[in-house]
């Protein structure tokens, strides 16, 4: 099996086995990150939704955009559910195969979060930040925090990689880092003593930092079974929006948080950044093209709608789908 290659290769993760119900169309799909604005593939797996489309789905988890990247245009996955850093920077590099079909999330909502000794954002001259890796959202996030601040995030700051968001909280609470860009484990932090240095969720800045991603060829191959995903992923939105109960219990089960006040927190943060209709912002793809560019000139000659396939979010418009589901509302 094509996931169990890739798994020997001490990539992956696989969080949700696919029931290989008979007679179910197979569909490989790939995310990122455990984060909330990646769980909808959980809630679906959960709530039924996948084999109510007669879909038999693997998720499988990467942790980076970069390297997800790299396994699709392999072909080991067939959709993926990623920050928008890896794709742009493979289709700026010649992976045009590559095509978004959906946006979750548009802007940043990480934030610094910080030892109680450091006062103002200014204080963090010096200091040590915390970030998954070199070239992540948080990592971006934190630059841009940095400069809107004053600082030069090349020579005022130490960036210290810690490999993941749970890995994030760790190094912040054994002091290996004075701060750290943090998202979902934020209010872990906030409730062990330290607090929030720089709240990014009320900055909006605009980054694709979770899209649904495929390739030109899969579509082409597949358009039906890519059309089943993305109506359960739809249907997925509407009890991440609607169902808060449903939603916090599913939340709690994979990213493994007990505490109530955390995961409320965390969800609320999320659920005002969230596109309940998928909306993909160019703006939000600019950004990333804009700093892809700085390193590399070739961004400058792409455009955020060559990446963008809309084929799915109209279909689902003009069906009147989205409308039955939300009941008209926008």
């Amino acid at each position: 099996m094509r996931v169990q290659r890739i798994a020997v290769l001490g990539f992956l993760l696989i969080v949700l086995p696919a029931h290989n119900a008979a007679g179910a169309d197979n569909l490989v799909g790939i995310h990122s990150a455990l984060a909330i604005s990646q769980s909808l593939p959980w809630i679906a797996r959960d709530a039924g939704i996948f084999r109510k489309h007669n879909l038999d789905f693997d998720l499988v988890l990467m942790r980076s955009a970069s390297t997800a990247a790299a396994a699709m245009i392999g072909g080991e996955t067939d959709v993926g559910i990623i920050g928008g850093i890896g794709i742009l920077s493979a289709y700026v590099q010649g992976a045009q195969d590559f095509v978004i079909v959906g946006a979750v999330k548009n802007i940043l909502t990480h934030s610094i979060v910080a030892k109680p000794e450091i006062k103002r954002p200014e204080d963090l001259k010096g200091k040590s930040i915390g970030v998954n890796r070199l070239g992540s959202n948080n990592h971006y996030f934190a630059i841009q925090v940095l400069q809107r601040i004053g600082l030069d995030p090349a020579k005022d700051v130490i960036f210290r990689q810690t490999g993941g968001d749970a890995a994030d909280l760790i190094a912040l609470l054994n002091g290996s880092v004075d701060a750290s860009a943090m998202l979902t484990y934020g209010q872990n932090a906030v409730a062990q003593g330290f607090h929030y240095l720089i709240y990014g969720p009320d900055l909006r800045i605009p980054y694709a930092a979770a899209a649904f991603v495929s390739r030109r060829s899969v579509v082409a191959r597949k358009p039906q079974v890519i059309g089943q995903f993305m109506r359960s992923m739809a249907e997925a939105s509407k009890i991440f929006h609607a169902e808060r109960e449903t939603t916090l219990k599913i939340l709690a089960k994979y990213l493994r948080v007990s505490d109530r006040k955390v995961l409320e927190t965390s969800y609320n943060n999320e659920l005002k950044a969230m596109e309940p209709r998928f909306d993909t912002r160019p703006e939000a793809l600019q950004a990333i093209l804009d700093e892809l560019a700085i390193n590399d000139p070739r961004a400058k000659k792409v455009q955020p709608q060559q990446l963008i396939d809309r084929r799915y979010l109209d279909e689902m418009e003009k069906s009147g789908f989205f409308d039955n589901l939300w009941g008209g509302k926008r």
